[in-house]
């Protein structure tokens, strides 16, 4: 029996629009990389894929392209989200025969179509796994944070994600009420680099604005100062250019997409049945996903909820760790993931 035990190996996945990470049953954590690839245009040749790939953003001639196979959490090119899955999966040192029998959990948005789960299904396991087992994001994200989800009480959590922010109340196991809003990391970058382009008429890459929101950003003024050196290329002349940009100037960026956040926080409360409400109240709400780690984020929406809001132990792989409890012990989690397709979803 131990021999199919190891034959047999499970895993956990999160698919996320940002970063792909996978958890191993027995071992933990073995994935944690970009989800991007890049291919030469002129041969179809992928070039690099993960960390490597995403040295090359912004700096790539013109035959390379980089490719996000992922946009808000949904499969916009199935072949190269295939050949990610199945080149971390072929960097756990397994042969292709043993990969066959794997059952994979996945990490999706909750507002996914029928043939969006079909497609993330399709991918794994044309990708080498034989089972899918698909796990609503706040779910995995709450299973992670060892929340008492199973409970007739209620469990709010926030996973603010890269390409999405899933909002959902979670009680007796399912998802009661949830929310997949498309305002997440990705989007706070884009307003940086838009903001940085109108207001200091400078052209800066993603990874620029990424720097910028880790380095400089908060979601509510902060008493440190906090400034960096940017460059780029300057709109009118095309030459290189450098200015020093303020905290000020990136909460400013961001304030629109984080007031989108905590609005929508607001309106699934509204909607929620109201002794579920007295249990957030009483409980707080529970804060997961890089957002999170974006400075006063948790006081941010707490001052706009007026509910207390806490960050989760190891937000960034929240998700991915609820996945791999999930698939340690399949058995007992077989009612929390049976009801993952009866949530209500609201349009905000």
């Amino acid at each position: 029996m131990k021999l199919f035990e190891n034959l047999y190996k499970s895993i956990g996945i999160d698919l996320g629009t940002t970063n792909f990470l996978v958890y191993l049953k027995g071992r933990g954590i073995v994935v944690d990389e970009p989800t991007l690839v890049a291919i030469n245009n002129r041969t179809n040749q992928i070039l690099a894929i993960g960390e490597e790939a995403k040295k090359m953003l912004d700096r790539t001639p013109a035959h390379v392209t980089l490719i996000k196979p992922l946009v808000n959490g949904v499969i916009s090119d199935f072949e190269m989200t295939q050949e990610i899955i199945r080149h971390f999966l072929n960097k756990l040192g397994e042969s292709n025969f043993l990969s066959r029998f794997r059952t994979a959990a996945v990490s999706i948005p909750t507002n996914l179509t029928e043939v969006e789960r079909k497609s993330v299904e399709d991918a794994v396991i044309s990708a080498g796994a034989s089972k899918v087992i698909l796990v609503e994001e706040p779910i995995a994200a709450a299973i992670g944070a060892r929340l008492s989800i199973e409970e007739p009480s209620a469990n709010m959590i926030v996973n603010i994600g890269g390409g999405t922010s899933e909002i959902s109340i979670i009680s007796i196991g399912g998802a009661v009420i949830s929310k997949s809003l498309k305002v997440a990391g990705q989007r706070l970058n884009e307003d940086i680099i838009r903001f940085i382009k109108n207001e200091y008429k400078l052209l800066i890459g993603e990874p620029t604005a990424e720097t910028l929101k880790i380095s400089v950003g908060s979601a509510l003024p902060v008493e440190e100062k906090l400034e960096l050196n940017v460059r780029g290329r300057d709109v009118a002349s095309g030459l290189p250019k450098e200015v020093i940009v303020r905290n000020p100037q990136v909460r400013a960026a961001m304030q629109r997409s984080l007031k989108s956040i905590a609005d929508s926080i607001k309106g699934i409360l509204e909607d929620a049945p109201p002794e579920l409400v007295g249990d957030v109240l009483e409980k707080g709400i529970y804060l997961s996903g890089g957002g999170s780690l974006l400075r006063e984020m948790d006081e941010y929406l707490a001052k706009e909820v007026q509910v207390e809001v806490k960050i989760v132990e190891d937000p960034l792989t929240c998700v991915v760790r609820g996945l791999g409890i999930i698939i340690e012990d399949l058995p007992r989690h077989e009612t929390i993931l049976s009801n993952q397709e009866r949530p209500k979803l609201v349009n905000l």
